[in-house]
This record gives structure tokens, sequence and C-alpha cells, in this order.
């Protein structure tokens, strides 16, 4: 029974980041995930009690496996300025990604204090991961200048996501350079 409960559970959240990637936080709605799942609509509420908590559930699930890539793309580079564009890139890279698209879908949709603060806190561990990188390049305020840069990438993210005119890989080096050397291109 607690494995067939298991297995209901991933398959909804699969579902929710299906909805959420095809069409925003719109799409996710019970009824939906009842059709995609083959679960009545009032068998979704035995397992979730709202909309927000699918969405903090997914957030929970999904942000610590794309924060452990870009950790581990900073990893596999050597020197600050290269974690730092590992950083970057990573995270620029997994904007295709489902769950990516989900976390971003979430960060948009209308969600309790408690939900954002988890959210807020899962995204603070994701830029306390460069405050290293940067103080190892002589920024006197490193967590100051993290925060700073994840709001490029933030921007980048949005940008791509909006389907800009610039091609992603355009959007992506625009946020390299930025992040490497500043607004002086």
């Amino acid at each position: 029974m607690a494995e067939h409960r298991s297995m209901q559970r991933a398959a909804l959240l699969d579902a929710a980041r299906s909805l959420l990637s095809e069409g925003g936080t719109e799409a996710l709605t019970f009824p939906a995930l009842a059709e995609r799942t083959g679960l009545a609509r009032s068998s979704v509420y035995e397992y979730f009690r709202s909309r927000a908590a699918v969405v903090e559930e997914l957030c929970a699930v999904d942000f610590p496996v794309w924060a452990a890539e870009v950790e581990a793309a900073m990893a596999a580079a050597s020197g600050p300025a290269a974690k730092i564009e590992a950083y970057v890139r990573q995270q620029l890279a997994l904007v295709g990604d489902r769950r990516h698209r989900a976390v971003v879908a979430i960060s948009a949709s209308e969600l309790d204090a408690g939900a954002r603060e988890k959210i807020r806190a899962a995204h603070g561990g994701l830029v306390a991961m460069i405050v290293e990188a940067l103080g190892e390049m002589g920024h006197r305020e490193p967590r100051l200048a993290a925060m700073l840069l994840q709001g490029v990438v933030d921007a980048a993210v949005r940008r791509i996501e909006l389907g800009a005119a610039e091609d992603p890989a355009a959007i992506t080096e625009a946020a390299v350079a930025m992040a490497l050397r500043g607004v002086r291109g």
C-alpha cells in the first residue's frame, strides 16, 4: 500500500512537471493532474491539499537535484573564474530541463508565505555555492556579489524562457561575460 501511494505521488509530481513545462502555472490544475494520471479528481486531494502544496513539493524534490548539477559543474572547474563560469553556464543549460522549467514556473505562482520561504532558502543555498569563488577573486563583499550574480542568471533565464529574439547561446555568452567582466563587455 505504501509503495502504491509513493508511486501515485511520483506520477502526480511528474504530471505536474509536464503541465508546468507545457503551460505554466495556469495549466497546473487538479482536474488536469487527475486526467494525466488517470486518478479521480477527489483522489488528487488525498495526496495534495492545494496547488501550492504540489508546487512546494516539486520544489523540495527538484531543486536539490538541479542544485547538485550546478555544484558538480563547479567542482569540475578549476579556479574561481572557471567556477563562476560553470555556475552561470550550468544554470542556463538547465533552462530546457522539465525540472528547471517547473522551478521557474513555481517562482511565478501564488504560494503561501511558508512555501515562498522554503524556495528562498533553497535559492540561498544555490547562491552560497558561489560566494567562496567570488571571495577568491577579490570581491570585498562576496555574498552581495553572489546575490547580484544570481540576479544576472535569473534575468538570463527569464530571457531564454520568454523565447527572446536572441539565441539562447548568445544570452548565455552575455551572462557569462557580465559575470566575469561586468558591464564593460
